[in-house]
């Protein structure tokens, strides 16, 4: 679907920050024009989440969809997205569910900033939620590749039998209500990426202020010894968790992202520091910007290897403040 020859900025999570988003496409040179983003020579390409937390979610897809639909970007779906979708979605029969999503006081904190702020604009919403089933879950230009969360070639090919274009359809998120199908499975790697089980049943808290019994992983690390190893979440792990051998059986279960393969960009994980390449080939754009960390984009053009500096970036200031 990307001409692998164009030129790409591509934006990681915004998360409902819609003047900061602006901030950034002034900076990379976008002008609004017609109501609508836009550049000379290059394209944008969000790589997922933009609702849920932020004070600006509605501006916020308003600027992506009116820009995917002029033809001067792209997004792709991110977890948040398809939380959405689940959300208004009826599980299947026999699920045990009543919705994809379930109504718990957990899940509605997530999306509650997003209903707040379209309740006054229901077409909007049922607009939105539409728009949602046409962001791919994953994109293969070629020379480099876009996923929210997690790049896993042995669902990727499967589902691209099945949907093509990345796009799915209302059934597979059904489908998806069922713990361990294939959906689920599609839904919870690509979107959510990899994660691993706390030993002896200990849980954490995070800073988000959820308490979970998992931790997420890296999936492309070549001979990782510990837990430590492999955490990459912005919550540590407590030391001797940290120092915790990995077992032969969970080395297996890791998923590796080789440095040969081609150039990989996700969003989801909520970095923060300096934005800087993973690894020459794999780069996160997720740098907390809901958390006023930064908004950040990548500009992408010919390179095979990822260059530390073309990486853009704009603070996010208390409170969101218009450029």
């Amino acid at each position: 679907m990307l001409d692998p020859s164009r030129r790409y900025d591509l934006i990681g999570d915004v998360h409902g920050c819609a003047h900061t988003l602006e901030h950034l496409l002034d900076t990379l040179g976008y002008r609004r024009q017609g109501g609508v983003w836009r550049h000379p020579q290059r394209q944008a390409v969000f790589l997922g989440d933009i609702i849920d937390r932020g004070p600006r979610i509605r501006e916020a897809l308003h600027i992506v969809h009116d820009m995917v639909e002029a033809g001067e970007a792209w997004c792709i779906m991110g977890n948040h997205e398809f939380n959405a979708l689940g959300w208004v979605t009826p599980a299947l029969p026999g699920s045990g569910k009543a919705h994809v999503r379930e109504h718990t006081p957990r899940h509605l904190r997530l999306i509650e900033a997003t209903l707040d702020q379209v309740a006054q604009h229901p077409k909007d919403w049922q607009d939105f939620l539409g728009w949602f089933y046409q962001l791919p879950l994953f994109v293969d230009a070629g020379r480099f590749r876009l996923v929210h969360a997690c790049w896993d070639s042995t669902l990727i090919g499967p589902l691209r039998q099945a949907f093509p274009d990345g796009r799915v359809d209302q059934h597979f998120v059904q489908a998806s209500s069922v713990p361990n199908s294939f959906a689920a499975n599609v839904f919870d790697r690509l979107l959510r990426g990899t994660d691993m089980r706390l030993p002896d049943g200990m849980a954490i808290t995070g800073g988000d202020g959820l308490t979970r019994a998992f931790f997420r992983t890296k999936f492309w690390e070549d001979d990782p010894q510990t837990y430590g190893d492999v955490v990459f979440q912005p919550d540590a792990l407590p030391d001797a968790v940290a120092r915790t051998p990995l077992s032969a059986r969970e080395k297996q279960s890791l998923l590796r992202y080789g440095a040969d393969e081609p150039l990989l960009f996700v969003g989801h994980y909520w970095r923060s520091g300096r934005p800087a390449p993973i690894r020459p080939n794999l780069a996160c754009l997720d740098y907390s910007a809901v958390l006023y960390g930064k908004l950040v984009a990548y500009r992408l053009d010919d390179e095979q290897v990822l260059d530390p500096r073309k990486f853009v970036w704009v603070d996010v200031t208390r409170p969101e403040h218009r450029p």
